[in-house]
């Protein structure tokens, strides 16, 4: 059973080195995640917009505490950030 991406398509190792490409495994889920700073830093309109949305939120989250009115399930449903299930990236199809 193949492990990367490389091995599934017969491809060298050094081929994504030099382009700059993730070798993705195909048995195995990939954690992701967006850096902020680069929506921040973007010229796209709508990723600005997003990285606003994301301080807009934490702003909200800051406020809720200080208040100091969070309730277990306030706490659970707006402070935790679950790991998105399946990204898809993990597995070959066939």
């Amino acid at each position: 059973m193949s492990t990367f991406l490389s091995d599934h398509f017969g491809i060298d190792e050094n081929v994504f080195e030099a382009y700059g490409a993730l070798n993705v495994s195909v048995i195995n889920d990939l954690p992701l995640f967006i850096d902020p700073f680069l929506l921040f830093h973007s010229e796209k309109s709508e990723y600005v917009e997003l990285h606003e949305n994301i301080i807009q939120y934490l702003v909200f989250l800051r406020d809720r505490a200080a208040a100091g009115s969070v309730s277990e399930g306030q706490l659970q449903n707006w402070y935790c950030f679950p790991e998105v299930k399946q990204n898809w990236l993990g597995c070959v199809v066939s």
